[in-house]
This record gives C-alpha cells, sequence and structure tokens, in this order.
C-alpha cells in the first residue's frame, strides 16, 4: 500500500501542477517522518522573561541545566520589548514588514547569544539559522541547544492584513521548528500562569483557563491573547505537535514539572 502511494504520488509531481487537488490530496496521505520524536521545545519568552534580567533568567538557567539530564531541549529566545521599540521606529518611517522582521530577528539572536553565553560552562551552545542541521548533534552530546526563535522569513514574510508589524514572529518561530521536526511537546514560557478570560495585569476579574481548543478561543475573541494569532491557525494544522502548553516561568519548578509531561499552565489544543 505504502509503495503504491509513493508511485502515486511521483505520477502527479511529475506530471501535474503543484498545487493540483490530486496531488496534494496524495502527498497529504505519503508516510511522514519524525525527525526528533524524543525533543522538547521551550519558547523563553524576550519580554516576559529575558527582559527581566537576573531575577527572572538565572533560575530557568538553573532548571535547563538540571532538566537536561532527563530531556532533550531545544531552546528558542523570544525578542522582546527592545524589538517592540524598533517596529514602532521602523513603521513610524513607513518600512515594510519584512524589513521590521529582519529587525525583530536580530533583537531575538542577541537574546539567544545571552542566553547562550549563561549557558555555556555546561556545554550548551546557542546556533544561528544555518546551525540548525546541527542541533543532532548537540541534543545527542548535551541534550540541548539555544536558538533565535524569529523565523528566517526576513524581506519574505508574508504581509499582514493591516499594518507591519510582521504575523510571524517567536512566538510562530519556535512552534514551526516543533511541528517541522517533529518533537514530542511545545512548552512557552511567560510571565504569566497561562491564558485568562481577559489580561490578568488590568483585568482582576480575569479567571484562569486550564484548557482550551483553537475553535473555543477564537470563538470567545481570545485568538490573540497570550500566543501571536498565526500560532493557532499553524496548530490547527498541524500533524506533529496537536497541543502547546503555556506555563509561567517566574514560578520555580514549573518548566521542570511541565518538561515531565505535567499540566502545568494552559493547554491549547488542536481540537
Amino acid at each position: 500500500m505504502m509503495a503504491d502511494t509513493i508511485t502515486a504520488l511521483e505520477t502527479l509531481l511529475m506530471q501535474g501542477s503543484l498545487s493540483d487537488p490530486e496531488l496534494l490530496a496524495a502527498a497529504e496521505q505519503a508516510p511522514d517522518y519524525r525527525i526528533l520524536p524524543e525533543a522538547t521545545v521551550i519558547k523563553i519568552g524576550g519580554q516576559s522573561v529575558i527582559d527581566r534580567g537576573r531575577t527572572a533568567v538565572y533560575p530557568l538557567v538553573d532548571e535547563i541545566v538540571a532538566a537536561r539530564s532527563a530531556h532533550k531541549m531545544l531552546i528558542g529566545t523570544g525578542a522582546g520589548t527592545r524589538a517592540r521599540h524598533l517596529y514602532s521606529i521602523a513603521a513610524g518611517l513607513d518600512l515594510p514588514a519584512g524589513v521590521l522582521s529582519q529587525l525583530g530577528a536580530s533583537v531575538a539572536d542577541q537574546n539567544a547569544a545571552m542566553l547562550g553565553q549563561l549557558l555555556a560552562k555546561h556545554g550548551i551552545s546557542s546556533v544561528s539559522n544555518a546551525g540548525l542541521s546541527s542541533v543532532p548533534l548537540f541534543l545527542t552530546q548535551v541534550n540541548a541547544v539555544v536558538f533565535s526563535g524569529m523565523p528566517p522569513y526576513n524581506l519574505w514574510i508574508r504581509p499582514p492584513a493591516e499594518g507591519v508589524i510582521p504575523p510571524y514572529r517567536t512566538d510562530a518561530g519556535c512552534y514551526l521548528l516543533a511541528e517541522q521536526f517533529g518533537c514530542k511537546a511545545m512548552i512557552y514560557v511567560k510571565d504569566e500562569n497561562g491564558l485568562y478570560t481577559g489580561n490578568p495585569k488590568t483585568d482582576k476579574k480575569a479567571t484562569f483557563i486550564p484548557r482550551i481548543t483553537v475553535d473555543e478561543m477564537k470563538a470567545r475573541g481570545l485568538q490573540d491573547s497570550i500566543l501571536e494569532f498565526p500560532v493557532l491557525d499553524l496548530l490547527k494544522a498541524a500533524r506533529h505537535v496537536r497541543e502547546v502548553q503555556i506555563v509561567n516561568g517566574l514560578v520555580p519548578g514549573n518548566l521542570t514539572r511541565a518538561l515531565a509531561g505535567e499540566h502545568v499552565g494552559t493547554i491549547i489544543t488542536a481540537a
């Protein structure tokens, strides 16, 4: 059956358009391969964690070092406040989304470099875009690697429907890496316990939501309240990573518990 599927797919690829519905259906049926099925992608928030400095970052560094004895981790960095400042200036200069994407990537790169330096004495390195090919080696040797969370679309990013703020930023970049590598889990480390019915920083009546689906989030108007909006559509269409968890990284032990498979914060599921 598998051989027949591959033969049919090859025939369609050679003879038809790459957007042909029959070809797309055949490609969907082709066998899939998970590249790093035992690894977990962790996104460390830029504004929520890294921008807070020593008090927030040092305890997480300790948790990462301790956790690598039992877990393989790809650690992505957000951009944070400095990127927002750059977006403000660039948007005011009428520069396009592609330029803003490059600027945001430069800040996420800086955060990856800093986190990599803090972890260097433990043998954990940071890698750039081209260096992602060496990730399996790092995971085999030290069970962890740091990368910049911004997807490398740069000038080729899909323009947003409104404005010029890049729609695919570090939340999306980390998720895309988890899905494409076929990883077992995606954990977002932020400064809140997870998703709420409102902004808990400004709304005292906001209540915590422990589990929710993508469709429920959209129906309740919560689609852009904890993760970048495109992440929900990526999650909905995923083959491998069909749920993500948001945890409060300012609470010691939360990351360790989430890595162990515990329900710590909010879990968002594809369905």
